[in-house]
């Protein structure tokens, strides 16, 4: 199996997705929603911002890697009654049967930034998003300071090394790479820009100890952390390291969650 697609698969990311949805409906609220508009949102989740996006107006299409996100999402979607919003299983580095222009906006919030091969995922992103359209990518960001991508550090130190030629998915990040990426693509510097912005992890009634919980039982990157550390009799530091990361930055104050994790927007403008 793709080795992505196993990872995504491995837990249930909607169980995570579950803190994300005020920040993934914010997101959306500031894109300038105008329908008619036709969006892809690639590596979508069980639907985060793909929902957001429809109830808009947009006409949107959802693709991700694992089959059982895509399985939610149709599911969330046909609940919430949206007749605009399909999603399907697909690969960010190769969008087969997707037709070239067919998009007026592809979105991407920490779905695409994760496949394998970053200078296909820019090329198949511009690609199929139409001449004058948009490409927004919400990447995390290598070492800096909050809360996801110090998760995923701290869980990388207690996993064996990657495999030779692997590309960290944190390298979507840097401001040079995103440049370089989409410059290949074709695009030119002066038509992408980046700024950072902040997602918020929310739950009202779970404390920081209870969403590390959920990481190590449903988030892929950490489930293999933890395997790892299972291993090497490191199970019960790695759990402690990540618990004290989400209690030290932790803003709610009623037992609840609120960390901030801070984010790299990036627009492309075709």
């Amino acid at each position: 199996m793709n080795p992505n697609k196993a990872l995504w698969e491995k837990g249930d990311f909607t169980a995570i997705a579950a803190f994300m949805r005020e920040s993934g409906e914010a997101l959306v609220q500031s894109l300038g929603i105008a329908p008619p508009l036709r969006v892809l949102d690639l590596g979508c989740g069980d639907g985060t911002t793909a929902l957001p996006l429809a109830r808009l107006g947009a006409d949107v299409t959802g693709i991700d890697i694992a089959q059982n996100l895509v399985a939610a999402g149709n599911q969330r979607a046909a609940e919430a009654g949206l007749r605009n919003l399909t999603f399907q299983e697909g690969d960010a580095c190769s969008l087969q049967g997707v037709a070239d222009d067919s998009f007026d906006m592809t979105l991407s919030v920490f779905g695409a930034m994760f496949a394998p091969k970053p200078f296909d995922v820019a090329k198949e992103m511009v690609r199929v998003t139409k001449p004058g359209g948009r490409i927004i990518m919400g990447n995390w960001i290598p070492n800096d300071p909050t809360f996801v991508s110090q998760v995923l550090k701290v869980s990388a130190a207690f996993t064996p090394p990657p495999p030779e030629g692997f590309i960290s998915p944190m390298t979507w990040g840097v401001e040079a790479n995103i440049v370089e990426r989409f410059g290949q693509a074709g695009v030119p510097a002066e038509k992408i820009s980046t700024v950072r912005d902040t997602f918020r992890f929310i739950s009202p009634s779970k404390g920081p100890a209870e969403v590390i919980a959920l990481f190590r039982q449903f988030y892929g990157p950490t489930m293999n952390a933890f395997e790892a550390a299972q291993k090497n009799g490191k199970e019960d530091e790695l759990n402690s390291q990540l618990v004290e990361l989400a209690k030290a930055q932790n803003q709610s104050a009623d037992g609840g969650t609120s960390i901030a994790a801070t984010f790299m927007r990036v627009t492309v403008q075709l």
